[in-house]
């Protein structure tokens, strides 16, 4: 199989400039100059008294006042202070904990009473159906207050909650704010290779290894940071496949005014894909799940494919107002 007959800026053009030469860093007699190799790598009277004070229905961002604090205040859970939302049950003696604590425990945390039989409070469950809670987040700065039943849909994707490694697999638990997400990449995740500039080559080695294995650099450009994934899986049994997608490390909004091309390119063929690039916020594991990303089994691999090692076309672009 031939090397990839383009490895320049854009690879889609049928005349392109080269790029700049750039380092490679795993040696390979078959890695094009401009080329990363990357290598595997509480009770019923409380809420009759608060009743006067109940918010409308709806989201808001506004201030709160301090007799909306005080009411909400009365759903905080003593264990873990998130707030005890429907369904609502409580101790003998009326005492309120969350559900997700509530499993763990044997006794009311407040007065050390039985927790059995499950007694529901039906009339703190009416106030809280009339309630806005904050955001879980309010404290790194979400501003939102919702319904209790849309808080867990907005906690999932909020833009305040702390941001996992983006790194692909389970291994690495970090979390932390966004400022802190390259650091953390560069000094635990030494081995991940960073190349400049918005037309680079992913050079991904020994993609016959068995198993789940994962690929990745990191491309800056345009002031940011892009994290480029290349994962092989079986997604469905006997089949392998791989999935190629490109991360922005910032938020969606940002996101939003980029784009990104990634291109197979080689003996007279052309595969490519062009897409918006994801927040780490979304992470890999949705993109897999949707097929949002490009996508190539093993046979179409080896059509491009030089040596065991593969080369994708990368482009980042910024996208007109």
């Amino acid at each position: 199989m031939s090397r990839p007959s383009s490895t320049g800026p854009s690879a889609n053009k049928p005349c392109s400039k080269q790029p700049p030469p750039q380092p490679q860093h795993t040696p390979s007699p078959a890695a094009p100059p401009a080329a990363a190799t990357i290598s595997a790598a509480g009770p019923g009277s409380s809420a009759v008294a608060a009743a006067a004070v109940i918010s409308g229905p709806g989201g808001g961002g506004g201030p709160v006042s301090p007799q909306h604090h005080e009411l909400t205040s009365l759903f905080e859970c003593p264990v873990c202070f998130d707030y005890v939302l429907p369904p609502i049950l409580q101790c003998q003696a009326g005492h309120l904990v969350c559900n997700q604590c509530r499993q763990k425990l044997s006794c009311c945390p407040t007065c050390r009473g039985a927790l059995t039989p499950s007694i529901r409070n039906l009339a703190m469950e009416k106030v809280a159906s009339a309630v806005l809670f904050p955001c879980k987040y309010a404290t790194t700065g979400c501003s939102l207050t919702l319904h209790h039943t849309e808080k867990p849909e907005h906690e999932d994707i909020c833009e305040y909650r702390p941001y996992s490694c983006p790194c692909p697999g389970a291994s690495c638990k970090w979390q932390g704010s966004l400022e802190a997400v390259m650091s953390h990449l560069m000094h635990a995740h030494k081995s991940i290779t960073t190349l400049q500039g918005e037309d680079i080559v992913f050079l991904a080695t020994d993609i016959n290894l068995p198993g789940a294995v994962d690929w990745v650099m990191m491309q800056s450009c345009f002031g940011h940071h892009f994290m480029l994934v290349l994962e092989k899986q079986e997604k469905y049994e006997g089949h392998q496949q791989f999935f190629a997608i490109v991360l922005l490390i910032g938020t969606r909004k940002q996101a939003e005014n980029f784009a990104y091309r990634l291109e197979l390119n080689g003996n007279r063929r052309r595969l490519t894909w062009e897409a918006t690039p994801r927040s780490i916020h979304d992470g890999v594991a949705a993109a897999i799940m949707n097929s949002d990303c490009l996508v190539f089994d093993t046979a179409i691999a080896h059509l491009f494919a030089d040596n065991g090692n593969l080369g994708i076309n990368v482009t980042i672009s910024t996208c007109c107002p």
